[in-house]
């Protein structure tokens, strides 16, 4: 179950990221504005409810043992965790305080902000799975 988990949560990531994403809020959610919050709100509700969509199809068509409460905390944890990377200072900090300086001023952020979205979402769902 763990393996469907994660790829319907990977396929609903990818939709919600680059599909999606205006770019108004790609340029807003990390800008400590009310424009920057609702910026950040938005997208990260679209990652909820597509990932809901995701679970749902998965639990219907492919009878997952889902179950509300574990599909539940999966929904709070993707709309919480994408909301926290996605302000971007959260990658920046983690970059220049592991030794990716140089990694970081050469653009090499969006690189490890999806690798944190990955990880997260691979987090929910062997939680989901145990």
């Amino acid at each position: 179950m763990f393996a469907t988990l994660f790829i319907l949560l990977y396929v609903a990531h990818l939709v919600s990221d680059y599909a999606l994403q205006t770019d108004q809020q790609s340029d807003r959610k990390a800008l400590r504005t009310a424009a920057g919050w609702r910026a950040l709100l938005s997208h990260a509700g679209t990652h909820v409810i597509v990932s809901a969509v995701a679970l749902g199809a998965g639990t219907a068509l492919l009878a997952l043992p889902l179950t509300l409460p574990a599909a539940s905390a999966v929904l709070v944890w993707v709309g919480l965790s994408h909301g926290a990377i996605d302000r971007r200072w959260p990658v920046r900090w983690w970059m220049e305080n592991t030794g990716s300086r140089s990694f970081y001023r050469a653009g090499g952020a969006p690189f490890v902000d999806q690798t944190a979205h990955v990880t997260a979402l691979a987090l929910a769902a062997l939680v989901a799975a145990a």
